[in-house]
């Protein structure tokens, strides 16, 4: 199994220091988090609560994720990284494919765009984009970014976005990962349909077998079971190896160490979080085979 390290809210000064230490522990990759802001008066509920409420206060560090991941990828040589999850559908598809194509140029491919259709209208209002439409603005945005990407000519006419024959150069040298993120029958089979893999949202271990059968049998439907396909799944349970080893034989192919704030409060050290990387390293990478 692979292990990835969340740097979600951490303070963006440490990023490149979090990325080296990662990458010298045996983490696979390393994972930042979008939001283009915090409303002031924040109306809309968080889907992935009980009471609705964010996990986030208003003063949560969100970094532009493409420059915070361009600076982590000069530091290191074989860490990976990924969006946890970009809000695709409230930016222009075309600038997203041009800026994630380049990044996984100059990253020697070791970017993976992970996406989902967000949750916050608050945010959406203040862009200007329709909320309501989300859903289909999204699969219009991964048509493109694949089409894009494909490098040469290429016009899109959809509902939403309408051009006509246009290249971006350089296109990246092969398609970029896209995972998605949601646990929704709609989002899950969306990602079955079209998607190389998943992002969990904080999942209970019981919760993930289920996950795991339905994509299973949603990406046969599609006839796409035999494509390669990655399952990173942060757990609400404290880390315990026997359960990520139970996982890993049912299926899920990537584990998630916590971001930093829910071991060691909203700010720490950076000697801080080496400690607790090196801890999980210990006692799950290493014993996981890592």
């Amino acid at each position: 199994m692979k292990f990835w390290q969340m740097v979600t809210w951490s303070e963006t000064d440490q990023y490149k220091d979090i990325a080296r230490i990662a990458e010298d522990l045996g983490f696979d990759g390393v994972m930042n988090a979008d939001h283009a802001l915090f409303p002031r008066e924040l109306k809309a509920p968080y889907p992935y609560s009980d009471d609705g409420k964010p996990p986030m206060p208003e003063y949560s560090e969100y970094p532009d994720p493409w420059v915070t991941i361009a600076q982590m990828a000069a530091v290191t040589s074989t860490l990976k990284f990924s969006t946890s999850v970009y809000i695709l559908p409230l930016r222009n598809p075309i600038e997203v494919a041009k800026a994630a194509g380049t990044l996984a140029l100059m990253s020697d491919n070791r970017f993976i765009m992970s996406t989902g259709v967000g949750w916050m209208k608050e945010e959406f209002d203040i862009y200007g984009v329709d909320f309501r439409t989300r859903g289909r603005r999204y699969d219009e945005c991964i048509e493109i970014l694949q089409q894009i990407w494909r490098g040469g000519w290429n016009e899109y006419h959809g509902e939403f976005f309408d051009y006509d024959a246009m290249q971006i150069c350089p296109a990246p040298k092969q398609q970029v990962p896209i995972y998605l993120g949601g646990s929704s029958n709609i989002a899950l089979r969306r990602t079955a349909r079209i998607a190389d893999g998943w992002v969990g949202n904080g999942n209970h271990p019981d919760e993930v077998p289920e996950i795991l059968s339905k994509l299973k049998i949603m990406r046969s439907e599609f006839g796409r079971e035999n494509l390669p396909f990655e399952t990173i799944i942060g757990l609400t349970t404290p880390p315990d190896l026997e359960t990520f080893r139970r996982l890993g034989q049912q299926g899920m192919t990537a584990g998630v160490s916590y971001p930093f704030s829910f071991s060691l409060g909203w700010t720490s050290s950076l000697e801080e979080k080496r400690e607790v990387m090196k801890k999980f390293a210990k006692e799950i990478i290493r014993p996981m085979g890592g």
